[in-house]
């Protein structure tokens, strides 16, 4: 593909979630991890509610288990730029990200085990380490197209 026609391709946005399924029963969980994910992405967290009840978890229907932030513009270019310049390096035994982690549609996830491996977050300071989903929304609609418009962003795929 000519890089004039990746012009026209872009990330529109990216999802940062925490799960606190814990979060029904103790609220500071709440707040923790709300503290940890404002640090990380600049933006304050909305609470995602449980929609149905699971006995087998104790969760209630609007139980609090979640946390997600939504990024667009210049908080998603700087996200994604310190996602793929130290994040994704400072992982333990990092060969690169999975190409298998498209969702057919040119959207990308990955997860991070801990939340510790950014830098905003201070390691004595943290109750329970967490770990985050981060979704990377494109408007490229295939697979092929958004792995060459995030391979020009920086991002450090694995080496077949």
């Amino acid at each position: 593909m000519p890089s004039s026609d990746l012009k026209k391709y872009r990330v529109e946005k990216v999802v940062v979630n925490i799960g606190i399924g814990e979060g029904a029963q103790n609220k500071s969980v709440i707040e923790a991890a709300s503290k940890d994910l404002m640090a990380i992405t600049g933006q304050k967290p909305v609470i995602c509610r449980a929609r149905v009840a699971i006995s087998g978890f104790k969760i209630k229907k609007g139980d609090p288990i979640g946390l997600k932030v939504t990024l667009r513009g210049k908080r998603m270019n700087d996200f994604l730029k310190k996602l793929f310049a130290i994040v994704l390096p400072r992982l333990k035994d990092f060969q690169g990200v999975s190409l298998k982690s498209f969702d057919g549609q040119g959207n990308y996830s990955l997860g991070i085990p801990e939340q510790i491996v950014f830098p905003e977050i201070d390691y004595s300071k943290i109750d329970k380490t967490r770990g985050l989903e981060i979704t990377i929304v494109t408007n490229t609609r295939s697979d092929e197209k958004a792995k060459e418009l995030l391979e020009n962003l920086g991002m450090p795929f694995e080496k077949k």
